[in-house]
């Protein structure tokens, strides 16, 4: 009969869905962090950092540490906790919640408990998104902007957006398609943005003289 797995391991599985939807607006600086405390092998870092698109390397990420065990899972949960993930993923304040109790012996128990269930974890997200008024521009909506923005989507990262021109020559390095590009520019300017970074406010910068994009490629940003 195999073992039941560990406690850090079904909890970190439990919200995999969640991490991979508010990760990936800056997977990179998740995957930075994760090797900086060690939590994975040398090929799984290269495996994960070649990975062009967020949500998938974040997908990746969490599977290879769930891989390499109760430990390494561990190590993850508590850098959720670290103040500069909370202060970059605000949405991720839900994890200081999540409590794994352990025994010294290391053994699986089904009596311990693993986090809060299920219910309770959707309260804590549902009530972190009311308290901030509107909910913040999904990964689709940035998308199908990305999709609508052309060749001066430069100018508008710097004059629209507020980047500065190092981190767009960075993202032009780091993606090859124009889309990619795009969309990653949009994605750290939700991570900046924080709770500000709402559909509204972005299609209120993107509707500005100076981006001269047609309002049908932005109105999507408005709708429900």
């Amino acid at each position: 009969m195999a073992e039941e797995p560990a406690a850090e391991i079904q909890l970190l599985r439990s919200l995999k869905v969640k991490l991979i939807e508010i990760l990936s607006a800056d997977a990179d600086f998740v995957l930075q962090h994760a090797d900086s405390r060690c939590l994975m092998s040398v090929p799984g870092y290269q495996k994960v950092k070649s990975c062009r698109v967020p949500s998938e390397k974040m997908t990746d990420l969490l599977d290879h540490i769930i891989q390499r065990g109760p430990e390494a899972a561990r190590g993850l949960l508590e850098l959720l906790k670290d103040q500069a993930l909370q202060e970059t993923f605000p949405m991720l304040r839900f994890i200081k919640d999540v409590q794994v109790n352990t025994l010294s012996s290391g053994k699986s128990n089904p009596s311990r408990k693993i986090g809060p269930s299920p219910d309770l974890q959707e309260s804590i997200l549902s009530k972190q998104i009311c308290t901030k008024g509107p909910s913040l521009v999904k990964e689709k909506q940035l998308m199908v902007v990305a999709r609508a923005i052309g060749r001066s989507w430069r100018e508008i990262g710097r004059l629209a957006l507020d980047i500065p021109s190092v981190k767009l020559e960075q993202i032009e390095e780091d993606h090859m398609l124009h889309v990619e590009r795009v969309f990653a520019m949009l994605g750290l300017w939700r991570t900046s943005q924080r709770e500000k970074a709402t559909a509204a406010h972005l299609h209120s910068l993107l509707s500005q003289k100076d981006c001269a994009l047609p309002p049908e490629s932005i109105d999507s940003l408005l709708e429900d």
